[in-house]
Order: C-alpha cells, then sequence, then structure tokens
C-alpha cells in the first residue's frame, strides 16, 4: 500500500508538472502561421497567448532587433512588428517558455473576402474551371480559408491554415478572391494575401456587432425579431413535430396508392444558425481584427434583398462597424452590385448605389453584362474579381490612368420636355452596345413611369418621350432582370438608377 502511494504521489507531482508546462506554452491564433502574408509597409501585430507576466520576445529575419512583451494577466499578448516592403520568404521565431519558429512567411498585400453564396462559390464551380484550376500555380498567393460557424460571443480563433496557391488547394476557396488576387498579383508583382469568409445564404445582419445593429431604430427590429424568434421556437418545433407525422401518413398512403408523396414539411431553422444577428461577425470576423489588412471585398445582398430600404442603413453600419473595430482606419472596401436576376427586385442594387455615395473609400463592381437571369449564382467570376481589382489598382494602389468603373450617375437637368443626365467615370466615353439605349424610363411628376428614348450626347445622355411632355424624373435598368446597354469605352456597364424619391417597394420593411 505505502510503495502504491508514493507511486500515485510521484504519478501526481508528474502531471502537475506536465500541465504546469502545457499552460505556460505560447500559443498562437491560427491566422499567424507558417505561409501566412502580413501587410508590407507598416507595423504588423503579432499576437497569442501565453501565462500572467511571461517574457515574449519575437525576432523576423528582416529585422534586426528583436521586439519583447509581458503576457497580461489574462495571458494575452500582442506586439508591433515593423514590416519590409513586399518580399519573402522570411522566419519569425516567437519565444517565451517555449519557441514558435514560424516559416515561408511573406511581405505583401493582405485582403479580407466576405459575403455570401455568390462569394463562398468555388473556382471549380466557374467558368472554364478545369482550366483556372490547372493554371493555378501561385505559390507567392496565399490563400487562408475561414471555416464557417457560428457564435453567440466574440471568438478569438479559428481551425485554419495559410496554403500557398496551387491546383491542389484553389478548387474549393473563394472564386472571386482567387481572381482578385491573381489579378492584384499579376500587376503588382507583390505576394497577395486572402483572408476568405464567407457563408452562403446569409444577411448582412449576421455580419454586424450586435451593439451596432442595437444601437439605430431602423436595426434594432432585427435582433427583436430575433428574440422572438428564439422564444417561439420550442412552439414552432412542436408544430413541425405535428406536421411531419401528417406527412408520415400521407406519404405512406401516396405510395401505398402509385402515387406521388407530398413534399416533407421543412423544420424551422434553428435559432442559433448562419442567420443569427452577430453570429459570424462573432466566430469568423472578430478573430481576425487585430491582423493588419490592407481592405476588404464584399459580395453579398441577395438575402438582404426584402429589406433592401433596410440595407440603405444596415450595409453602411457594417463597413463602419469593421473599420471601427480593424482600428485601421477607412480601409478600402470595395463590393459587388448583385447581378440581375428574375427573382431580385432593382431596390437592393440602388442600396448599394447609395451605399458607394455615402461611405468614403468604397468601390462597387457592377454586374448587370455578366449575370445570368435565370440563376443568381452567375459561373462568371473572372471578370467579377478583375472588376474589383480594377478599383484596387486605381484608388489604393495609384494607378489613376485605369478607369475603375462603368458610369455612375450624378445629377440631372430638366430641359423642357427632356431631362439631361449627368454621369461620374465617363472614362472615354459612353456608349450604346449593340444600337441605341436601352431601359430608360420617364415620368412627370405623380405619373407612372413611361418607356422613353434615350440618346447619347457627349458625356451627357438626354431622355425624353412623347407620353411624358412634362417630365421630372428618370429611371435606368429598374426592373429585376434589366440588363441595359450603357457602357463606358473602357467595357465597364453603368450601374442602374433612378432619380426620384417615391417610396420603394420595401419601404418600411424592418
Amino acid at each position: 500500500m505505502t510503495k502504491l502511494r508514493s507511486f500515485c504521489a510521484i504519478s501526481l507531482c508528474v502531471l502537475l508538472a506536465v500541465t504546469s508546462l502545457a499552460s505556460a506554452n505560447v500559443k498562437l491564433p491560427a491566422v499567424i502561421g507558417d505561409n501566412m502574408v502580413l501587410q508590407q509597409n507598416t507595423s504588423a501585430s503579432l499576437w497569442g497567448w501565453a501565462d500572467a507576466g511571461e517574457r515574449i520576445t519575437v525576432k523576423a529575419s528582416w529585422h534586426d532587433s528583436p521586439i519583447s512583451t509581458e503576457a497580461s494577466r489574462d495571458g494575452k499578448w500582442l506586439v508591433k512588428v515593423p514590416t519590409p516592403k513586399a518580399s519573402g520568404p522570411h522566419t519569425i521565431t516567437i519565444k517565451g517558455d517555449n519557441t514558435i519558429k514560424l516559416r515561408n512567411v511573406m511581405s505583401g498585400e493582405v485582403w479580407v473576402c466576405s459575403g455570401q453564396s455568390n462569394m463562398q462559390w468555388t473556382v471549380s464551380n466557374s467558368n472554364n474551371a478545369e482550366e483556372e484550376i490547372a493554371a493555378a500555380k501561385y505559390p507567392n498567393v496565399r490563400l487562408f480559408y475561414v471555416p464557417r460557424t457560428v457564435a453567440l460571443e466574440p471568438q478569438d480563433d479559428c481551425e485554419a491554415d495559410w496554403q500557398e496557391c496551387s491546383p491542389e488547394t484553389i478548387p474549393g476557396f473563394s472564386a472571386v478572391a482567387y481572381f482578385f488576387g491573381r489579378t492584384l498579383h499579376r500587376e503588382l508583382g507583390v505576394p497577395i494575401g486572402l483572408i476568405h469568409t464567407s457563408w452562403g445564404g446569409t444577411p448582412a445582419e449576421s455580419w454586424t456587432r450586435r451593439e451596432i445593429l442595437e444601437s439605430d431604430d431602423k436595426l434594432v427590429p432585427i435582433i427583436e425579431r430575433h428574440q422572438k424568434y428564439r422564444t417561439d421556437y420550442p412552439g414552432l418545433l412542436e408544430q413541425h413535430k405535428a406536421r411531419l407525422e401528417k406527412w408520415k401518413v400521407a406519404a405512406e398512403k401516396a405510395k401505398a396508392d402509385g402515387k406521388k408523396q407530398p413534399n416533407k414539411p421543412r423544420a424551422p431553422r434553428d435559432p442559433v444558425s448562419s442567420w443569427t444577428p452577430s453570429g459570424l461577425y462573432n466566430a469568423m470576423i472578430a478573430p481576425f481584427l487585430n491582423y493588419t489588412i490592407q481592405g476588404a471585398i464584399w459580395y453579398q445582398g441577395e438575402s438582404n434583398a426584402s429589406r433592401a430600404y433596410q440595407y440603405q442603413t444596415l450595409f453602411p453600419a457594417m463597413i463602419e462597424n469593421w473599420r471601427a473595430d480593424w482600428n485601421l482606419g477607412d480601409f478600402p472596401f470595395y463590393f459587388v452590385q448583385i447581378a440581375p436576376y428574375k427573382g431580385q427586385i432593382p431596390e437592393i442594387r440602388e442600396a448599394q448605389l447609395i451605399t458607394l455615395r455615402k461611405v468614403l473609400n468604397t468601390g462597387m463592381v457592377v454586374t448587370t453584362d455578366i449575370g445570368n437571369v435565370d440563376n443568381i449564382h452567375p459561373r462568371n467570376k473572372q471578370d467579377v474579381g478583375k472588376r474589383l481589382a480594377l478599383w484596387a489598382l486605381a484608388k489604393t494602389y495609384g494607378e489613376n490612368k485605369i478607369v475603375c468603373s462603368g458610369p455612375i450617375y450624378r445629377a440631372k437637368r430638366i430641359e423642357g420636355n427632356r431631362i439631361r443626365l449627368y454621369f461620374d467615370y465617363v472614362g472615354s466615353g459612353l456608349i450604346a452596345d449593340g444600337g441605341e439605349l436601352t431601359h430608360f424610363t420617364i415620368a412627370e411628376k405623380d405619373k407612372d413611369f413611361v418607356p422613353a428614348k434615350a440618346v447619347i450626347e457627349g458625356s451627357t445622355i438626354v431622355v425624353s418621350s412623347p407620353d411624358a411632355p412634362n417630365p421630372v424624373d428618370v429611371r435606368f435598368g429598374w426592373e429585376n432582370s434589366a440588363e441595359p446597354n450603357l457602357f463606358n469605352k473602357e467595357g465597364l456597364p453603368a450601374s442602374i438608377f433612378r432619380t426620384d424619391k417615391r417610396k420603394n417597394v420595401t419601404f418600411g420593411n424592418y
């Protein structure tokens, strides 16, 4: 018995020693790892966890002097490391009670790529997938694919790693993000880091911090609606079980009678899901707020289309939320105006246009010419990525000669029985692709819009109709599936717009 007690005592001491050693080890978040890209020419944050008071020393291979700090009471530490111009591969050694050496680290340009299904859409499902995958040999384009998870509170880490872009790693990666990053890599000749964090079918409120939603009267209904749903969920589940039992009986009878079975009732959505307000911000944005980035690209809006009026407030609020929480100033935020689709009202595209006008340092890609009115997921993601890159090249990287957008409506002037329209981003000039301009309508005060004739005059367009001799307003492309033909000579399409302020279909939908 004495020997057994001695053995147990020794075992306990060893266990405590091992436990103590394990808790003392420096730990890094997933985004700080081998193959990562750090934002060039800045002070990039590196951080992690250790024992309270533990001394942490960070030595980058490009920097002569090591940088030291101590872990705080809660075990967190962070240092700012000066980064060189685009270069690599480098190493970073992080030493506390243990030592971690990060390899194949690059200095370059880092972008966050987020949104819903059209951002999640993979290279393997895009146009010319086989050729694109075979050609994806860009080891200095680095990919970080954030797992799709939901959290009720902000998280500080995820499970993922950085990978070099190759035919093996690119098939399941975001096509828009890849084609954006590839274009930048080719044009700038620098390493590119892409943090892909998206989830199909999700609304913008899922990507927005809860405090932001609670602080605006137009956004509070989002929180209230979700709280009510959580309260009602048990009852909805019971109702579903009852419907399911009835369906089973009906399905068996149909099978016995040789008839088609009725559709199975759909279960109510779990109250903690990808639609949970702030749920994706907490799990898929918050872990990266310390990571130094250049900017963000975004492709989303379909799931907010029925509340497009609210999106005029929500989308700008989300952008400002991200900028405030990253604490990197008004970093570039470039987004895609969703393509025409037979089931999608134009008001959501207008809400995106309003955001372009309202929020500084943003850019919007128009896709009226590269969509599919019968499919909400167009397969041409190459041009989407390239057009996002045009904004970055022109506005972020100073290539001023690049025309980064198609015509954007700026102002109108009533000239008797016609209206003259003025545009930004005219480029080398306005053109009608394939004949006369299409999809223009015009209206007199408080009257319906009627089809109109539109003519290009220099850098302006003159719109008129004999059915509206005293016109006051014009609309362009104001249809679900409109594919109008107004472009600039650089081949970029004009955004849909309207000059009137009439209440739209989704007005008051919160």
